[in-house]
């Protein structure tokens, strides 16, 4: 883990603890950023990196509780992995906190190494997803960058349809299929037809995504 291009958020009212684990983690060239509350966490403007959350449980007042608010960022399709500390923590707790996401669940006093591992796999697994994000990003603007004719032709090649079965289907002659088969494989800078197939059935796949029949222009 490169500690310089990568975060730690700490959420806690308690003063000591916040500074306990902030050290903790500046022990180890981590860059850390600490809040009081959720709110005051949600009111700052946070650095784009990889970047894990040690939230605590329980909150004074109306407060809600860390596990709301890890529902609450879940909602807002916000993806950040959290590791709860607590000194307040059941089994019940545990087990709802890790079934909603969790990277780990751990009560105070926390053991140090414990921690850093623990922050270790939270950062690792948000580099990932950032890095998954980044390469859905380039497939889906290369497929935009696609003619409405290009996708519907991409669409049937990944069906396993040949440029015969193809033409007939959309009324084109196989000459015509060619040429624009061979510019989809060009736009979405496939190396080969098993590669084309990959980058359609990832398309698919997204939840957030329009299947590869939406043909807009």
């Amino acid at each position: 883990m490169n500690s310089r291009d990568c975060i730690v958020f700490i959420i806690d009212d308690d003063v000591l603890v916040r500074t306990s684990l902030a050290n903790l983690c500046r022990s180890i060239d981590l860059k850390v950023d600490v809040f009081s509350s959720t709110d005051e966490f949600l009111r700052a403007p946070r650095p784009d990196l990889p970047a894990c959350l040690i939230l605590d449980v329980r909150f004074p007042g109306s407060a809600p509780s860390g596990l709301d608010f890890q529902r609450e960022l879940a909602k807002a399709n916000n993806p950040l992995p959290i590791i709860f500390v607590t000194g307040h923590g059941d089994v019940r707790m545990s087990v709802q906190a890790m079934k909603h996401g969790a990277v780990e669940f751990l009560t105070k006093p926390v053991r140090e190494q414990e921690l850093l591992d623990a922050i270790r796999h939270a950062i690792e697994r948000d580099r990932h997803r950032r890095e998954r994000d980044a390469v859905h990003v380039s497939l889906r603007k290369r497929f935009d960058g696609l003619t409405a004719r290009e996708r519907e032709i991409m669409h049937l090649v990944a069906r396993g349809l040949l440029n015969k079965q193809i033409a007939a289907e959309l009324g084109l002659s196989e000459v015509t299929v060619k040429v624009h088969r061979s510019h989809v494989m060009q736009k979405m800078a496939a190396k080969s037809l098993a590669d084309l197939v990959r980058m359609s059935d990832q398309l698919i796949d997204s939840a957030t995504q329009a299947p590869l029949s939406d043909t807009k222009v």
